[in-house]
């Protein structure tokens, strides 16, 4: 999927994106509940789902750690679901003659403290670590948010932000201030310098803030992560 890199991210779409190459069949899913004698975390009819808003928890953790997004359970949203999808979720209870238990939310950490309107998604699981994706709401994510998260995903990923950010920062540097005679040993000197003192303040920010790394956030409760 080819995305204009200054529009909206839709998360829907990325989610859907994402699970492509591995999404099942009702009938697929269906028979692996019965030959794994697997208990359903709610009571659906299978052949009433719509296949293509099945999602298995390895490609909503995916999508939650490159866009940094929080997947919880929907008792830990602070905002107030809209009254489409408390619509969809009466039509979906009497469709299936059921009461939906353990509903989840994805959508960015401020969705679960503040009162936002960014892209929150509406899941309700199926069992066997599959979620069936009941209402999307809200504006689409920020243009270039990946790309924003994308130090956050690991520690490898933030040390080359922060050999570039060095890197730049020397180069917008005159050496002159330092030496009456620049040469390479005093450029290098100067690199180490930066990337000492940029480390440090993001390593400050990081522990001030109790801030993770996104694969260990996306689940996760806790306000400091």
């Amino acid at each position: 999927m080819q995305l204009n890199l200054l529009s909206p991210t839709n998360i829907e779409k990325v989610l859907k994106s994402t699970s492509e190459k591995s999404k099942s069949s009702e009938a697929a899913l269906e028979a692996l509940f019965e030959q794994n004698n697997i208990k359903k975390a709610n009571h659906f009819n299978f052949d009433l789902l719509e296949t293509d808003r099945i999602y298995h928890i390895n490609t909503i953790k995916e999508v939650c750690i490159n866009y940094r997004l929080r997947f919880l359970d929907l008792k830990y949203f602070k905002n107030t679901l809209p009254e489409e999808a408390k619509q969809k979720i009466g039509a979906l209870e009497n469709e299936h003659n059921t009461a939906l238990r353990d509903l989840k939310i994805m959508a960015p950490s401020a969705l679960f403290r503040l009162e936002s309107t960014d892209d929150p998604l509406l899941f309700v699981p199926l069992g066997n670590n599959y979620f069936y994706l009941i209402h999307k709401w809200g504006n689409d994510l920020k243009p270039l948010r990946k790309w924003r998260m994308w130090p956050f995903k690991n520690i490898l990923n933030l040390l080359f932000l922060i050999v570039g950010i060095s890197f730049i920062a020397t180069e917008l540097t005159p050496l002159q201030l330092f030496t009456k005679n620049p040469d390479g040993t005093t450029y290098w000197m100067l690199f180490f310098f930066m990337f000492k003192a940029i480390a440090s303040i993001v390593l400050f920010y990081g522990f001030a803030l109790g801030k993770n790394f996104n694969p260990a956030i996306w689940n996760n409760k806790y306000n400091k992560a």
